[in-house]
């Protein structure tokens, strides 16, 4: 089956064998031979003899292989052909034809429980939604993958799949956690001496350090994934390579070398049947022209480059050369083919953006939790929290405006369209117009950019204080945490240290959801973090009236009137002893089929009229008792059949009716009773759950 862990796009790794087709031939057209024999030839020759030269070729005799096994009922067979037909139709960028096949291949893979292939064609449909810029359903497909490679223990296919989710995350955006997957990768292919895999980790690796404009750094990975790959003559990965080389050398101003390594990439491409690496080619060749300043060579091998990204569904690829070709246009003086392509890149964008896809690809994640604990380590020492605090001040103001900066983007693109319409009417009557639209177009240009990054360094900043799913088994192994923001970044929080033998836990609630509630978490985490490293508190009821000061000192340091806080339920535990203070949130303890219930202070962590300390409640636990902390997201969900409120007494007999499973299992439990509960209703708060057991 060593064919079906074929990687199209991200991790091209595969050559042409060198076969005896004739003797291939000589089988299969042999009565006297067994049909699993005759099967196996036909298979050797679609795939190893055309399926990367001649990918339509073998198209053919897969289907060959197809109509034969399907005749004598061999269903393996029959699946493997459609994979074979499947990946002819995405080399020549026919994908919606691919996915077809490929659902065909997998249902049968599935029916007959080959693991192994299901988890290859999971991979393939991945790696194809990918290219359509479908991020939900490829990461979805992905860590399926992954998840049965990881049971079956092959490191190879492992490797290939950590590499293909990494790049998934390239494409959103997420360059940390992107880069991570690709070292992972690359530190397994490494240990078992797998070149071509080591070549493409390299590759893609380089690919993120170009991003981040360290091109130093991506220029010696690619030359290192160059050399691998030219050692053992993977046209495709070399292809690949060269075409990054090239980009690196246009970003550092090196047009020469820019042009003859990519040029050398599309004579690859174009030999081997490439679509979206001669659109990638064309698409590079003619950025270097127009950083020349040879408009009509860079318009000619660009407008090229978008035919066939169109051609093969590529909203990314799309997006970039329509937004390219949009300005070359406008500084030609063709006003109208530019707003047509201005319109070409605002709806790909949009397309690109939807913001349903991005919390898709959020809410996949957490169904497969593979949380690295790199970045949250990197914050557990003082010059590193000064550092964050830094930050954290810098960008408090630019975020704040977060919600009306999205109305002025959507707003200002609006706005940009019907102008431009408006100004190409009127070009002949005022030339001065046109300056209105290139105004416009950097306004929205730079909001839209503003936006992006505040909101994806708000997302960084929430990662890291959050600590890492291996510390929180460490010290509380009997536990369990349902974390689910409403956006992309949230309000909620949990959190976790160590002080003087004791274990302090907590689930906190900041005020408001997304960027906003993000931001406060990010200052009210701090305030806890103080509390404890800096004072060496660890009573509760203390800690949080540390906490509060610090809180409230950090917001009065606006000119504005900051009344955003915090409820929280804290604990700290020792051996049996477990000691709670809880600002709204309360103490739930399950013992013996009965909730024991804390009561929190009715007083946030923030500003409040009559400030009072807190109350540290000591509690001694029994063997078998359940310990529960949650903020009011969960309770507050609107669904059912008359869309109310979940509420804390359904909550209670909800916890109650699986005290007998496992805290895992009761983690997956109440997740799937919250969103049964809330059906097609909008999530309307952020929800976090800490349950641990004694």
């Amino acid at each position: 089956m060593k064919k079906l862990f074929f990687l199209f796009l991200l991790l091209p790794t595969l050559c042409i064998a060198q076969v005896n087709l004739d003797s291939l031939w000589s089988v299969w057209n042999d009565p006297n031979q067994a049909d699993s024999n005759k099967l196996k030839a036909m298979d050797r020759i679609a795939w190893d003899g055309y399926l990367f030269s001649q990918p339509d070729s073998a198209f053919y005799f897969a289907q060959l292989q197809y109509d034969y096994a399907e005749k004598k009922g061999i269903q393996k067979h029959m699946a493997e052909a459609l994979n074979v037909q499947a990946i002819s139709f995405t080399l020549r960028g026919e994908l919606i034809q691919a996915i077809n096949l490929f659902k065909q291949s997998l249902k049968i893979q599935q029916e007959i429980g080959n693991k192994q292939a299901v988890a290859s064609v999971s991979n393939n449909l991945g790696n194809v939604y990918r290219r359509q810029g479908n991020y939900a359903k490829a990461i979805d497909y992905q860590l399926k993958a992954l998840k049965i490679r990881e049971e079956i223990g092959k490191k190879k296919d492992i490797s290939s799949s950590l590499n293909n989710i990494g790049g998934i995350y390239g494409d959103q955006g997420e360059l940390t956690k992107s880069l991570d997957f690709f070292q992972r990768a690359l530190k397994i292919c490494e240990e078992i001496g797998y070149k071509k895999g080591t070549g493409s980790a390299l590759n893609n690796m380089g690919e993120i350090y170009m991003k981040q404009q360290n091109y130093v750094k991506a220029l010696e990975l690619h030359m290192r994934s160059l050399k691998l790959k030219e050692e053992s003559n993977d046209k495709r990965g070399i292809g690949f390579s060269l075409n990054n080389i090239g980009t690196i050398y246009e970003k550092l101003g090196e047009y020469e070398k820019a042009l003859d390594f990519s040029t050398q990439s599309l004579r690859i491409r174009e030999e081997i049947g490439d679509k979206l690496g001669i659109a990638n080619c064309l698409n590079i060749i003619g950025r270097v022209h127009k950083q020349q300043g040879n408009l009509i060579q860079a318009l000619d091998f660009q407008s090229k480059a978008l035919s066939l990204a169109q051609s093969i569904d590529n909203l990314q690829l799309t997006r970039d050369i329509a937004q390219s070709l949009w300005k070359i246009n406008q500084e030609l003086g063709k006003d109208k083919i530019a707003l047509d392509l201005l319109q070409l890149y605002v709806s790909s964008n949009d397309s690109l953006n939807n913001k349903e896809n991005q919390k898709e690809v959020i809410r996949q994640e957490y169904k497969y939790n593979y949380e690295k604990e790199a970045l949250a380590d990197s914050i557990k020492n003082a010059e590193a929290q000064k550092v964050l605090d830094a930050q954290i001040e810098a960008q408090t103001a630019e975020l704040e405006r977060e919600r009306i900066q999205r109305f002025a983007l959507y707003g200002g693109v609006v706005l940009l369209l019907v102008f431009g319409g408006f100004i190409f009417n009127r070009y002949k009557q005022s030339q001065s117009q046109k300056m209105v639209i290139q105004q416009q177009k950097e306004i929205v240009e730079e909001a839209h950019k503003e936006i992006t990054d505040s909101i994806q360094y708000a997302k960084r900043i929430q990662n890291a204080i959050l600590p890492p799913n291996k510390l929180v088994k460490q010290y509380l192994p009997n536990s369990f945490i349902l974390y689910k923001p409403k956006d992309v970044v949230a309000g909620d929080f949990y959190w976790l240290e160590q002080k003087d033998g004791k274990i302090l836990f907590a689930a906190a609630d900041c005020t408001g959801h997304g960027v906003p509630g993000a931001m406060v978490s990010v200052v009210c985490n701090n305030g806890l973090n103080r509390s404890v490293r800096e004072y060496g508190l660890t009573d509760p009821g203390k800690i949080l009236d540390k906490t509060r000061e610090i809180v409230i000192s950090e917001f009065e340091k606006s000119e504005d009137d900051v009344q955003d806080g915090m409820d929280i339920a804290l604990c700290t535990l020792a051996g049996n002893t477990l000691q709670y203070a809880g600002a709204h949130n309360p103490l739930w303890i399950i013992r013996n089929g009965e909730v024991l219930e804390t009561k929190a202070n009715k007083q946030p962590i923030g500003k409040y009229e009559n400030l009072l300390p807190y109350t540290t409640h000591t509690i001694e636990l029994q063997k078998g008792d359940s310990i529960y902390l949650f903020s009011d997201g969960y309770v507050d969900q609107f669904g059912g059949e008359k869309e109310k409120k979940f509420k804390s007494v359904a909550f209670k007999k909800l916890l109650l009716s699986i005290q007998e499973k496992t805290m895992e299992e009761q983690r997956e439990f109440i997740n799937q009773a919250f969103e049964t509960w809330r059906g097609d209703l909008e999530q309307i708060d952020d929800v976090c759950v800490i349950g641990v057991s004694i």
